[in-house]
């Protein structure tokens, strides 16, 4: 099947879309990237989004008017895919949607959103849409997340030692697989979430990331604040775990600044580019990880990834691309995956992964223009996922 896969994340910066051909042949999954396509939010849409997000206040006629107009923008998006990617043969469309809130309380999560309806994406392609991925886990017990596990497990499956697949997003989240027992997998904590909120803040909206890691590069890390932040209890929490920007936004990190002397910009932004690097280092360390292959776009601030291999002390560190899986796409891919999954009638998720009690198919269907027709379910599931060159 030719698939598109549709990812906007925790940074809600731009909507990515990558195509992909998927077979199953055996027991593994072949998959051929086609290539990407990205395009930002608009800026007010961006704005209206950004305004809405956890811990502000919000109403219903906010959420329908963004609801909206992220499907469209997702629609616009996938129509552009499938002409340049799949040469208007797309068979199936695949949308995250842009994740606005995740109902944690006391370490249970009770609910998920993500918003972008998929009526906008199959009206204006004529494809079917799968949508709404992580719901199900949630309802099976799970976390929800990290919902690319299942993904990470079959394409590291048969790497020497104790490979684990970590993507740098707004939140870091990390797949271990083992070469025996059960695979693992959990957020880590922010990524780039609070380094993003610090550059928005204290330039006074002027810069929305750190570019190239060149204000952390510039600054020193304090170690008062570095020690408040640690003492997050979320990092000692066990896995299976999953957090958001409900947690780490700059509200969070200004009470945290609030409890120490008055720092320059730079050396804030240093501070909280070296917590994530020292909490996804302690996590793979916790988890005895031998290689880490990370994605997403932390990767490319420099500056964040020099912190992560002192912190890794060794543990041997490359990236996706290195594998020949385009790091930029690698999200969309695995929501590609997770789609094509559930047109099998095959479970997306690994319960060691996500605590639910059972794999569950996941996502709800959209029919396209023409009349709705799933495949022969598979006889078996595939344990395995190979990258094929284009």
């Amino acid at each position: 099947m030719r698939i598109i896969g549709l990812m906007s994340g925790t940074s809600h910066d731009a909507v990515d879309a990558a195509a992909a051909d998927i077979t199953l042949r055996g027991d593994s999954l072949l998959l051929t990237p086609l290539g990407m396509v990205s395009a930002p939010y608009p800026t007010e849409l961006r704005t209206a989004l950004k305004a809405a997000l956890p811990p502000a206040p919000t109403t219903m006629r906010e959420v329908c008017r963004l609801d909206t107009r992220i499907g469209q923008a997702f629609a616009a998006l996938t129509g552009r895919a499938d002409r340049e990617l799949c040469d208007g043969r797309a068979d199936l469309v695949v949308s995250h949607g842009q994740t606005v809130y995740h109902w944690v309380e006391e370490g249970r999560v009770h609910g998920t959103l993500q918003i972008g309806s998929p009526a906008w994406i199959a009206e204006a392609t004529g494809r079917p849409v799968v949508s709404d991925l992580r719901s199900r886990d949630v309802a099976a017990g799970g976390q929800g997340a990290p919902l690319v596990s299942l993904f990470d497990v079959m394409w590291l499956r048969g790497r020497p030692g104790t490979p684990a697949a970590l993507n740098l997003g707004g939140i870091a989240n990390l797949t271990v697989a083992a070469p025996t027992g059960d695979p693992v997998a959990f957020d880590t904590g922010p990524a780039c979430a609070l380094v993003d909120a610090a550059v928005h803040a204290l330039t006074d909206g002027r810069l929305d990331f750190d570019r190239d890691g060149a204000l952390a590069a510039r600054g020193s890390v304090d170690a008062a604040l570095l020690h408040r932040l640690l003492d997050e209890p979320y990092y000692a929490k066990p896995p299976p775990k999953t957090t958001g920007k409900e947690l780490f936004h700059w509200p969070y990190l200004r009470a945290a600044l609030d409890g120490g002397h008055p720092l320059p910009p730079e050396d804030v932004v240093a501070t909280v580019t070296r917590l994530t690097a020292r909490t996804v280092a302690d996590a793979v360390r916790a988890t005895g990880a031998s290689e880490v292959v990370a994605s997403g776009g932390g990767i490319r601030n420099p500056t964040l990834m020099d912190m992560l291999r002192t912190e890794l002390r060794g543990t041997a560190l490359r990236t996706s691309d290195d594998l020949g899986l385009p790091s930029a796409a690698k999200e969309a891919l695995a929501f590609a995956v997770l789609g094509y999954l559930t047109v099998q009638g095959l479970a997306g998720t690994v319960p060691s992964c996500t605590g639910a009690r059972h794999p569950r198919v996941l996502g709800s269907i959209t029919p396209g223009a023409r009349a709705l027709r799933l495949p022969e379910p598979a006889a078996r599931p595939p344990v395995r996922l190979r990258v094929m060159p284009a």
